[in-house]
């Protein structure tokens, strides 16, 4: 049974791998721009004498997680269209580390309210997901409780008339 905690957790997670993978210069949107390379304006930073960066690459296995909690944000709804995109909106900032001043601002509402609409979106992903679960886990054919197996035939009680 998958908690809404768990779903936090695995929110940030996406988010974190979503910001290590790749981005090769000339991928991001076209804008304004230049076709000339950077130019060097000091001696000093042309032959690598500044402080060396090591970026770690996500793996297949943290991509393949960040693609299905990704996935998760469609299980969030709302009363209208643009209530279910502030809401995914609350939740994605939030697993990007946004404070609730930002979060606010950003979806127009009060901290109390992003707060309630951010953890009601966690509850249902996480009440979807183990629906999921369940009906998945249950093998094909099979009968629920209210089935009659082995019990009386229908209509066959007390209330019968003889």
């Amino acid at each position: 049974m998958i908690t809404p905690r768990e779903i936090e957790d695995r929110l940030e997670e996406a988010a974190l791998t979503l910001r290590r993978l790749p981005n090769p210069p000339g991928s991001g949107a076209r804008g304004y721009g230049r076709s000339w390379p950077e130019y060097i304006h000091e001696a000093k930073h042309a032959y690598g004498y500044e402080q060396a960066t090591m970026r770690v690459i996500p793996n297949p296995q943290e991509i393949q997680h960040m693609e299905e909690a990704l996935a998760w944000l469609a299980l969030i709804g709302g009363d209208s269209e643009q209530a279910i995109i502030d809401n995914r909106r609350i939740v994605w900032m939030r697993a990007e580390g946004h404070r609730w001043k930002q979060i606010c601002r950003a979806v127009g509402c009060v901290r109390s309210t992003a707060w309630r609409r951010w953890t009601a979106a966690l509850i249902t992903i996480a009440n979807r997901l183990n629906r999921q679960r369940k009906s998945s886990a249950r093998p094909r054919g099979a009968k629920s409780a209210g089935d009659n197996e082995g019990g009386k035939p229908d209509g066959g009680g007390a209330n019968r008339p003889p």
